[in-house]
């Protein structure tokens, strides 16, 4: 497993990025992406060229699965991710660990349709898998 980014739940990326950048120095690309699987918009923000990313995730509509999180919350810190060679392995392997899968592989717009799922841990935490592009 590797470090790939963080999930940040906001209301407006448009709006958010420019918080980032300031508070961060971090660099955006000016892109947004629509995924219509997972019901949300997201965008990528950089602060150095050898970290990991800060992924903003705005709903995509009221039945995005981030429009709950965004209302009881107020948005914030919602998830790691990590790429993985074998995602079918990695799945089982956290599973056995007891972490349950809360979503099963879909293509991810932002990253050229490679796969991804998820899974939350016994201690919450809740992870995203994306398959990696040598896969």
């Amino acid at each position: 497993m590797r470090f790939h980014h963080v999930g940040i739940v906001v209301a407006n990326i448009e709006e958010q990025v420019k918080a980032f950048q300031a508070s961060l120095g971090a660099e955006w690309d000016g892109q947004i992406f629509h995924d219509p699987n997972q019901k949300v918009r997201v965008a990528f923000v950089l602060t150095s060229p050898a970290d990991a990313q800060i992924e903003l995730i705005e709903p995509a509509g009221p039945d995005s699965p981030v429009s709950h999180f965004l209302e009881e919350k107020g948005g914030g810190m919602h998830h790691v991710c990590y790429t993985v060679a074998d995602l079918s392995q990695a799945l089982r392997d956290f599973k056995s660990r007891g972490a349950m899968i809360v979503r099963r592989a879909k293509p991810a717009v932002a990253f050229g349709g490679r796969m991804i799922a998820w899974v939350l841990t016994r201690e919450k935490l809740l992870i995203e898998f994306l398959e990696s592009p040598e896969t």
